[in-house]
């Protein structure tokens, strides 16, 4: 079995393409390898700021050999007479085979001609040399350059290569126009740490002897390759070094993940700046700190209430320059924070609501006007909402004030200068301006969620003025034609829809998303100039469902046809009530998943989902309840017809009032109770044939089924409900 390593050298990546080019390596070589029927024991794959290698161990010579059936032209062309024409004469030729390996043999569009042929297997040496440039170049990612006077791209200039089979340099060649750059079993050390021996020809280089020794030999040239190792050190450096100064480090992962593909020999350095600047908010200090300098906070306690002076970057350089480098940092945060500080003072000169006039200097799309307009629009709906929800005058005099203010401090120094603290400081400053907790409160939560992973708002106001901002930007956005396409989502709308249904669902808010969706629509068309707009509301509610759909799948882990069975298929009554009630939908589709995980689905579903299918053949509609003036009794031939008749009258008032509570429940157990009498009718010695020849007693029957399908339909519509 032999051993393979490849290292990319490379000038400074930037630190997310190395962390994404590991990810890609991982499942892309493996696969490649899979493909050629190689098999691995383990594959590595390693990245700094300087290199990408792999390292495969368990690595077979070459493929195994196979047998492979070719087929070759008809019968009837390639032999006449018994003897073999030019047609099986060049289909030999091609296959490298003599004539009296070719076969004759039956198909289903006749005789063909079949040779067996052997492939031998290709040494492994072939293949990855074919290989290699393809690992390589089908990487992607984020603002690849040319480099020299070539077309290879890259993130950055591509400087060395290593390619190592065993002990052998495996040759391979990346040609960059008047450039090539041949693998060898050289590659570098630290640009700062690692001093290559006088003797060493290259000054720079370190030697691989083998591809097992890779990760060892640059660890004594001062580079751990290891990501994984490289984050486990930071962070066991970051603690102790917080530890010595009396604090607890703040450790982001995101942070940490950057730092880490920044840096090949990870060095702590303590910071310190001056207490004065303590008195600015802390989200200011953390911001400066850890989006713009990614230094590591230093806190008092775990919890994380409240900051020290201290910060800890992460240093590439030398271990013995700390002091100087701890030096050139402080220097750098200090001017930071002195423009926080000032920009902090010059925004509370003024109160909040002092800002709102200069948004109509802030353009929020060309077509839809100005921030300013966009605030407007936020407390037009923030107010349906709170009539729908019903809310008190003091609750709706609080959504009124914090939409008037949401957007207030964008046009703040602060957040000019730092744009990850909107929200943040539209929250202080309100504060400070003398507005209610709960409007400045809800200020800062309008924005939430910002990302996937990120809290919800919890207070009431904040709830519905994020709703209010989302659902304007949606259907402006819709409106300008504007929708997202494949991965293309510039303002985010799947994000914005996504967080307006858990919104919903997460604080049980009762809002009709298909009523405002409706009025908020009607007032964008009714903007001056859009007399020609095509209505977006179709679309909207096509995007919302498929949000709905996503969510109920991938977060409330429904499986997909229990999703189908409440939200319908191409079913505009189900739409409208999915979108009238987000929290019903929800119930629906959580409780189709208990009682399917449970058994209880199992009970009524051959009776159920039969009756639905059947039912189709009719022309009932899907609302009726009540059979005394659909089904005719008198019609009826055998008495499990009348028994299903009973059946259903004794289900209507059950049907009813599980529909008023919502209580599901009620509805299956009532199903369940039906079930045996539906059996009869469907088999046993009562049973009929609801197709009868007769129109009318074939109507009558597939009315009784049709019944039966509209009280299911309350709670899911179990034709496409597939069995477990």
């Amino acid at each position: 079995m032999a051993n393979f390593l490849l290292e990319v050298g490379t000038e400074e990546l930037p630190a997310s393409f190395v962390e994404d080019a590991i990810e890609q390596w991982r499942s892309r070589i493996r696969a490649t390898l899979t493909e050629q029927t190689l098999t691995t024991e383990t594959i590595h794959v390693y990245g700094t700021p300087r290199r990408l290698a792999v390292l495969i161990t368990g690595l077979p010579s070459q493929q195994p050999d196979r047998e492979e059936e070719i087929k070759g032209p008809p019968a009837a062309a390639a032999f006449k007479d018994g003897k073999p024409t030019k047609a099986a004469e060049g289909f030999a030729r091609k296959q490298n085979v003599e004539l009296d390996a070719l076969e004759v043999r039956a198909t289903d569009k006749g005789d063909f001609v079949f040779v067996n042929k052997v492939i031998f297997g290709r040494s492994a040496a072939e293949i990855l040399t074919e290989l290699i440039p393809q690992w390589i170049f089908n990487l992607e990612g984020k603002r690849f350059m040319r480099w020299a006077d070539g077309d290879i791209r890259f993130p950055r200039p591509i400087r060395w290569l290593v390619a190592l089979l065993n002990d052998a340099v495996l040759p391979v060649e990346l040609v960059n126009a008047s450039e090539t750059i041949s693998s060898s079993r050289l590659t570098k050390g630290h640009r700062i740490l690692h001093t290559p021996p006088l003797t060493n020809k290259m000054k720079w280089g370190v030697e691989i002897p083998q591809a097992t020794e890779y990760a060892n030999c640059l660890r004594s040239a001062y580079v751990e390759v290891d990501s994984d190792e490289r984050k486990t050190k930071i962070q066991h450096q970051v603690q102790t070094a917080a530890q010595q100064v009396g604090g607890f480090a703040a450790i982001y992962p995101k942070l940490l993940e950057e730092v880490t593909n920044l840096v090949e020999w990870p060095t702590a350095v303590v910071g310190k700046f001056d207490e004065e600047f303590l008195s600015l908010p802390a989200e200011v200090i953390t911001t400066v700190m850890v989006t713009h300098q990614r230094y590591f906070p230093v806190f008092k306690d775990e919890e994380q209430r409240e900051l020290t002076p201290y910060f800890i970057t992460i240093s590439n350089g030398d271990p013995a320059k700390s002091d100087i480098i701890a030096k050139g940092n402080e220097r750098v945060i200090r001017a930071r924070l002195a423009d926080g500080q000032f920009f902090y003072k010059a925004d509370l000169a003024h109160p909040l609501d002092s800002h709102v006039p200069q948004l109509e200097k802030v353009t929020f799309q060309e077509n839809l006007g100005t921030v300013r307009d966009k605030v407007e629009r936020i407390r037009n709906i923030a107010g349906q909402i709170a009539q729908q929800l019903q809310l008190t005058e003091d609750n709706r005099s609080q959504i009124e004030r914090a939409a008037l203010l949401c957007k207030a401090d964008l046009v703040t120094q602060m957040v000019g200068e730092f744009p990850e603290l909107q929200g943040v400081m539209g929250q202080k400053y309100a504060i400070a301006s003398g507005e209610t907790e709960a409007v400045a409160t809800a200020i800062l939560e309008h924005y939430l969620p910002r990302g996937a992973s990120d809290r919800l708002p919890q207070t009431l106001i904040g709830q519905v003025v994020g709703l209010a901002d989302r659902l304007d930007t949606l259907v402006s956005i819709f409106g300008l034609g504007m929708l997202p396409t494949g991965s293309a989502d510039p303002f985010a709308l799947r994000r914005a829809a996504n967080a307006v249904i858990n919104i919903t669902w997460t604080a049980q808010l009762p809002i009709n998303l298909q009523q405002l969706l409706e009025q908020i629509v009607a007032d964008f068309l009714a903007a001056p100039g859009r007399s020609n707009v095509i209505s977006p509301l179709a679309l909207l509610q096509d995007f919302f469902l498929q949000r709905i759909r996503t969510l109920l799948q991938d977060e409330k882990n429904i499986d997909y046809d229990l999703v189908n069975a409440v939200l319908g298929e191409n079913d505009a009554e189900y739409t409208q009530r999915a979108l009238s009630d987000l929290l019903d939908v929800r119930d629906r589709a959580l409780f189709l998943q208990e009682i399917r995980n449970n058994g209880t689905l199992n009970k009524i579903y051959e009776t159920v989902n039969r009756s639905t299918r059947l039912a189709a053949q009719g022309n009932l509609d899907t609302h009726s309840l009540n059979p005394a003036t659909l089904v005719s009794p008198e019609l009826f031939q055998k008495p499990s017809e009348q028994a299903f008749y009973d059946a259903v009258v004794q289900l209507v008032p059950q049907t009813q009032a599980s529909k008023e509570s919502r209580n599901y429940q009620q509805l299956v157990e009532a199903l369940i109770q039906s079930t045996p009498t539906v059996s009869s009718f469907f088999d046993g010695p009562q049973s009929v044939l609801v197709m009868d020849s007769d129109p009318e007693i074939r109507q009558n029957r597939l009315n009784l089924l049709g019944l039966l399908r509209n009280h299911a339909r309350v709670f899911a519509d179990f034709g496409l409900i597939v069995k477990a």
